[in-house]
């Protein structure tokens, strides 16, 4: 029988947002490719949840901040979608891997700028570019921003810039990439308790504090965002395109 669902690709997909909205794309009937850095053993496990879910799946190594290797990453992909679906195109690309970093702006590194902007920014940009060709007409693109490019918290200036520079890019990229029916959206987490904010959430009263300033009283789960991702990817909005959705619960509004 012909494979019918959609395949999604979720960069990141081995933990944290990246592998909730992996299930969370299974449960509405995608088979799903996960990238991962360096935990393999992770994103295995979530391959093996996912068949578990009777979707079909795979995980690939990709560093996002190694622009250099996406040509390379591209081939692999090709390779996987042929071998695993018997395809040559993918449905839908979730642009989620990050790493969390914080400084005071008056502290901040030209290392430390050069990586977030690597990661945050020249990696979406560039990996997009590089997987056009493999991304079906019609196809989805969700990239990732945060909460912090509305409101300020101190010591996120640098991480912030480059999610209000993806922002930006999201509408140009649904602009120019609308004449092939691909919409593209972003989605703006608030403070999600994932590893990925394990430091932030260690300061005393912060949880109590943000949970105190967010119009729903509490901090994000990885559950609030998975689905909103999985919506963005479905044919139910498919006329939704250059939007920034914020999943914050109502933060310093």
């Amino acid at each position: 029988m012909e494979n019918t669902a959609k395949i999604v690709l979720v960069t990141g997909g081995s933990r944290g947002l990246g592998k909730n909205e992996a299930i969370a794309l299974t449960k509405k009937g995608n088979d799903v490719v996960i990238t991962y850095n360096s935990k393999k053993d992770e994103a295995e496990k979530v391959v093996t949840e996912i068949e578990g879910l009777g979707r079909k799946a795979a995980a690939l190594q990709l560093n996002t901040a190694e622009a250099h290797t996406f040509a390379n990453f591209k081939e692999q992909l090709a390779n996987t979608l042929k071998e695993v679906w018997g395809t040559e195109k993918f449905n839908a690309l979730v642009n989620n891997a990050g790493t969390d970093w914080a400084a005071p702006f008056t502290e901040s590194t030209e290392e430390q700028l050069d990586s977030l902007y690597n990661i945050h920014y020249k990696g979406p940009f560039l990996l997009t570019q590089t997987l056009l060709p493999l991304i079906a007409d019609g196809g989805s693109i969700v990239n990732t921003s945060t909460g912090l490019a509305r409101f300020s918290t101190p010591g996120y200036a640098a991480y912030a810039s480059m999610k209000g520079a993806i922002e930006t890019l999201t509408k140009y990229m649904a602009k120019e990439l609308g004449g092939r029916g691909i919409n593209v959206n972003v989605v703006a987490p608030g403070i999600i308790e994932t590893d990925f904010t394990k430091e932030a959430r260690a300061h005393q009263g912060v949880v109590e504090f943000i949970s105190s300033q967010t119009a729903l009283g509490r901090i994000g789960l990885p559950d609030d965002i998975g689905g909103v991702v999985a919506f963005l990817c479905s044919d139910d909005a498919k006329w939704i395109t250059a939007q920034r959705i914020e999943v914050s619960g109502g933060m310093f509004l």
